[in-house]
């Protein structure tokens, strides 16, 4: 049923789009198994691996089936859009002979050069994103505290340790008092994924490096890779926290488990667990990776959550159908109650939709101040 579903695309692209077209039709018929080709790219990751989000392919492979999929996907709203203008166009009697296979024609190399642009968008290093937090109880030791958040990595054939190394080198030039990194680290297994996530091993911050796993973490096998990234130097947050201490304040930083984790029998977030035995007065940071819960966060007494999950919506326009799976939260800085939501876009990017137009991802820099007055 997955792959049927982006099958429907194609098939009202080949119907719509490329059989109007006057070419020879063994040209249309080329042109229609090439398209079927991306269009079922998910069903070729689960060949090559067994899972759709683990394909296994050389990268070249993967970003020209992502321009494909980017492409079928693209040209299939853009000829909905045709479609409906030619209708109106038909009743109004307005327009009626206007040009629609040039129209065609134009459409489509709109969705070729934006799936092109969209595909060299997502697999680059990320840009920098300076955001600053006020948090009112935030203590006086703490003013001018800096973190940086990493999210979304999914590590993987398509972001290679090449390009670990390259978010490894900038974050470490930042020179923060923490890193932070809210799921999805990677897509595949430990073996395959073992070279890939080494360079993390080098990230390098004052007050260490914490995470909490992603949903990606338990499609991937959970146990084994918690292991792997707590040998790499990282601590693990699931449902427990850190205290951070500069002389007699502090700073919690807590962490919560994915709901995913109910697929594989795993604890399931709980944030009370997370936050017993806390300092009581300390303002707390909570790491969660998928950011529709931030209401119940807010009303345990959250100062920050850090989330990612949504890529920031990947696409101008599919922002929204984004964010309304994830309670409203999908790109950038909240308020919640009292509290701070900020909903990272994604250092890296899920390799089954590679595509971001207009949702750049971002290497964060967060500062928190104090409330003045």
């Amino acid at each position: 049923m997955f792959h049927l579903i982006f099958a429907l695309p194609w098939a009202y692209v080949v119907a719509r789009t490329l059989l109007p077209l006057p070419w020879a039709l063994g040209v249309k018929l080329a042109v229609a198994l090439i398209l079927l080709v991306g269009a079922q790219s998910h069903l070729w990751s689960r060949i090559s691996s067994g899972s759709v989000f683990s394909p296994e392919f050389p990268r070249p492979l993967i970003v020209v089936l992502n321009w494909l999929f980017g492409c079928i996907a693209q040209l299939a709203v853009f000829q909905i859009a045709l479609d409906v203008v030619r209708l109106a166009a038909t009743i109004t009697g307005i327009g009626a002979d206007a040009p629609w296979i040039e129209a065609r024609y134009a459409i489509a190399v709109l969705a070729l050069v934006l799936a092109a642009i969209g595909v060299w968008n997502a697999i680059g290093v990320p840009r920098l994103r300076k955001v600053t937090v006020t948090i009112p109880a935030l203590p006086e030791a703490f003013e001018g505290y800096t973190l940086i958040q990493l999210t979304d990595l999914h590590i993987s054939r398509l972001f290679p340790a090449g390009w670990t190394r390259a978010v490894v080198e900038a974050t470490n030039r930042l020179d923060a008092d923490l890193i932070v990194v809210t799921g999805d680290v990677i897509d595949g297994s430990v073996d395959n994924r073992r070279t890939g996530v080494e360079p993390l091993r080098e990230l390098r911050a004052k007050d260490g490096v914490y995470l909490c796993p992603g949903n990606h973490e338990y499609l991937s096998g959970y146990d084994p890779w918690m292991a792997h990234l707590a040998s790499l130097g990282m601590r693990v947050l699931g449902n427990a926290h850190a205290v951070i201490a500069r002389g007699d304040e502090a700073l919690v930083v807590a962490g919560l488990t994915d709901p995913s984790a109910r697929g594989v029998g795993k604890p399931l977030p709980d944030l009370g667990q997370a936050l017993e035995g806390s300092p009581p007065d300390a303002p707390i940071i909570l790491l969660d990776h998928e950011p529709g819960r931030a209401q119940e966060a807010a009303r345990r007494g959250v100062a920050l959550q850090l989330s990612g999950h949504t890529h920031g919506g990947m696409i101008v326009g599919l922002d929204r159908l984004v964010a309304r799976g994830n309670s409203g939260f999908v790109s950038g800085l909240y308020e919640v109650g009292t509290m701070a939501l900020y909903v990272n876009n994604g250092t890296g990017i899920w390799p089954g939709f590679a595509l971001r137009l207009g949702k750049p991802s971002e290497l964060t820099l967060i500062t928190l101040h104090r409330a003045t007055g």
